[in-house]
């Protein structure tokens, strides 16, 4: 309580809109496929991470959450739905432990105090993004079993794609280092 307390109506109403603003961006990135080899590639995991470095460990970690409450509720938010199912269904299914993933690569990487430096800068982005796909291959393993390729299956296929996606946002973060500290700090 003491929390709401503290916060004015003027951060309550930015916190809204950035909380907002942001889960859209992310239901759009997993809407969009791009060719990639060898499965066609989203830019999710781009702006989990993305939402992380720009508004910090609470702030992304919140923005993620309210993201998986829409897609529970039922909103066509995953990168599946409404194709494969929706709602608490779709969300229990194999994706579920990468979704759960996401909270926690956001919340790493704004904790993350990224500078200058590319080469620190892209090891904290794949820490950070190696939590998703982690999460992920132990609920795969609890929900397929665990005497099936697990790793084959849920991480191998994403890797170019990944690297990809790690490469361009250490590029962004690093160039822009200035720009993303002033945003985290007037957040």
């Amino acid at each position: 309580m003491e929390l709401v307390k503290n916060l004015k109506q003027t951060d309550i109403l930015k916190y809204f809109f950035v909380i907002l603003i942001s889960s859209t961006l992310l239901a759009i990135s997993a809407k969009l496929k791009i060719p990639f080899y060898p499965v066609p590639m989203t830019m999710q995991t781009f702006v989990v991470l993305l939402i992380g470095v720009c508004f910090g460990w609470k702030l992304g970690g919140t923005i993620i959450v309210f993201y998986l409450l829409e897609g529970m509720a039922g909103l066509p938010v995953f990168s599946g739905t409404p194709e494969k199912g929706s709602g608490i269904v779709y969300f229990v299914g194999p994706t579920m432990g990468y979704l759960f993933g996401f909270v926690f690569a956001a919340m790493l990487s704004g904790i993350f105090i990224f500078n200058k430096n590319i080469i620190s800068n892209f090891l904290k982005l794949v820490l950070s993004v190696s939590i998703i796909y982690f999460l992920g291959v132990l609920w795969l393993g609890t929900l397929i079993g665990w005497d099936k390729p697990l790793i084959d299956l849920g991480v191998t296929p994403f890797l170019l794609a990944e690297l990809f996606k790690i490469i361009l946002l250490t590029l962004i973060v690093t160039l822009l280092n200035d720009k993303l500290s002033a945003l985290k700090k007037w957040m």
